[in-house]
């Protein structure tokens, strides 16, 4: 069987064939492909994948043709181009470009990796074979566009700085482009005869978007270093709370902002450590001309309640610094607006890290309610607040969730189990049609 995979990245073991930088996005995707090339020859499976790049890849601009070919680790990979830095623009020349991969893959199953794109309509129209073709939903964009302001206030909201202007980027414009990528994603998901998925809302936005297609239920396989360490609280930053990024508004950082200095006056030594781009950053002239609306508005509230002490951003962090950053953490925080499965929960409870969540989206399917860790409705705040005292306070409870956690999330995303389950998927669609 031929399988062709979309992704929106280069994958790690590509980009290091290539002397790239690594993009430490999607990085499940890394342990889903290692197993599947370990096993490829035991399950009669040819393995593709392609993945966009901006024109100024060297491979991409030196070859003019629709597509750059290439082998990493004995797997053919396709790069073709696409100006992923303004994904709600439609370029239909994506279908040309695309269908050329197929003509010479010629696979028998497509399988593409989330809707949040323009090359997932182009593909699903390139390859126009709708019952051999798998989207699996990661984020949902249309959804994203209904909560992105994530209760801001409107002064906030309407802030727009110079880089704002320039880029036509605040945060009306990027709420905008999320509903334009959700019409490209609805589209899509309509004319796919087959959808994966793993929690109540992304079943239930199936039903919505693609009632036509029939949904697979697959949990999803994670990084290496989260299977082999455990989080000891002997070992631990006491009073420290974790966010894996807070780039935008739906990951809440701002919620965190307006109740830490109540968690700051009970127990001094809190600290917040943020991973992802520092949107704060104004060191510089250029930091400050590109520190965007949002940015501006968290450092305002980091200064009002002189919070500068209490709230370091890490930057971009690849896995093993990652899961360094969540060994040392006391609590975990998924403060969103929205998630589908948040792959950093998963993680976190993979490590033992006890973990407090707003109750959004799929994220109940992963974590049960006061025996895993703690959810909060996202609306109260308050609540988020007496959550993580809760938790500071009681090291039997932390330790309580950090066990339960660990064995629900093993189960959960069992590298075996996943991976017999996709190969199910694959060998139904393969000989359904």
């Amino acid at each position: 069987m031929r399988v062709l995979w979309l992704c929106n990245i280069m994958l790690p073991f590509i980009a290091k064939s290539l002397g790239q930088k690594i993009i430490v996005k999607e990085g499940w995707l890394s342990g889903l492909a290692s197993k599947l090339i370990l096993n490829r020859s035991r399950h009669d499976i040819t393995l593709a994948i392609c993945f966009p790049a901006s024109s100024d890849l060297d491979m991409v601009k030196t070859d003019k043709s629709l597509f750059v070919k290439d082998q990493a680790d004995t797997v053919d990979y396709y790069i073709f181009r696409e100006d992923t830095a303004h994904p709600e623009k439609y370029d239909a020349g994506l279908e040309e470009s695309l269908g050329a991969i197929m003509e010479d893959f010629k696979p028998d199953v497509l399988h593409i990796f989330g809707t949040e794109f323009p090359h997932t309509l182009a593909a699903v129209k390139a390859f126009h074979n709708p019952q051999r073709t798998l989207i699996g939903i990661q984020g949902l964009c249309s959804a994203i566009a209904d909560v992105y302001m994530a209760d801001l206030p409107l002064a906030a909201q309407k802030k727009k700085t110079v880089r704002d202007i320039l880029k036509k980027d605040g945060l009306f414009e990027q709420q905008e482009k999320f509903r334009k990528r959700g019409a490209f994603e609805t589209e899509a998901l309509s004319l796919v005869g087959h959808v994966t998925g793993r929690t109540d809302f992304d079943r239930e936005m199936t039903k919505k978007l693609a009632p036509q297609a029939k949904y697979h239920f697959m949990n999803e396989t994670l990084r290496s270093e989260f299977y082999s360490n455990t989080w000891n609280i002997d070992k631990i930053e006491h009073f420290s709370l974790f966010l894996s990024q807070g780039n935008y508004p739906i990951k809440g950082l701002h919620y965190v902002l307006d109740i830490l200095p109540e968690i700051v006056e009970e127990y001094e030594n809190t600290t917040v450590y943020v991973a992802g781009d520092v949107i704060t950053a104004h060191g510089s002239l250029r930091d400050k001309i590109r520190l965007s609306g949002y940015g501006k508005y968290l450092l305002s509230q980091i200064k009002k309640h002189k919070l500068e002490d209490h709230i370091k951003f890490v930057g971009r962090l690849h896995s093993d610094r990652m899961c360094a950053r969540f060994l040392k953490t006391h609590v975990f925080l998924c403060p969103s607006a929205i998630e589908n499965s948040p792959n950093s929960v998963g993680e976190a409870m993979l490590l033992g890290v006890p973990v407090v969540s707003a109750d959004v989206g799929g994220v109940h399917n992963l974590l049960t309610d006061k025996k895993d860790g703690l959810l909060y409705p996202k609306d109260k705040p308050k609540r988020l607040k007496d959550a993580i005292l809760q938790i500071f306070e009681d090291d039997k409870l932390a330790m309580y969730f950090s066990a339960n956690a660990r064995a629900h999330a093993m189960k959960t995303h069992n590298p075996d189990t996943n991976y017999n389950r996709l190969m199910e998927i694959y060998y139904e669609i393969n000989h359904s049609v």
